[in-house]
């Protein structure tokens, strides 16, 4: 009965083998160029981030710059700002507690 076991043991074992031996039949051949390479492609237009006008290349680069420059976040008044800060105290509270208290 034990032999019968063992046979079948050995067997799987030599099989499963063999099976992780065979060359990977499904991979593209390595001179093959990806289909996301080919696909690539240089964008010559844009659109405005403002209000969504077709912009060039060169108009949408000049207005990102523009944008850029003036990136200062807007004053805000002490009340507001305490607003906020309490919103994400709450905030952090209800994601370590496991019951959302607020």
């Amino acid at each position: 009965m034990n032999e019968k076991y063992l046979v079948c043991g050995i067997g799987l074992c030599l099989s499963a083998l063999s099976v992780g031996m065979q060359p990977a039949i499904a991979l593209p051949p390595p001179e093959d160029i990806p289909e996301e390479i080919l696909r690539n492609e240089i964008i010559t237009d844009a659109r405005s981030p403002l209000n969504g006008q077709p912009l060039t290349a060169e108009e949408y680069a000049e207005l990102r710059a523009k944008l850029e420059e003036g990136a200062f976040p807007p004053e805000l008044s002490p009340t507001l700002r305490h607003l906020i800060f309490m919103l994400q105290i709450r905030q952090l509270i209800n994601s370590v507690s496991p019951v959302p208290l607020f």
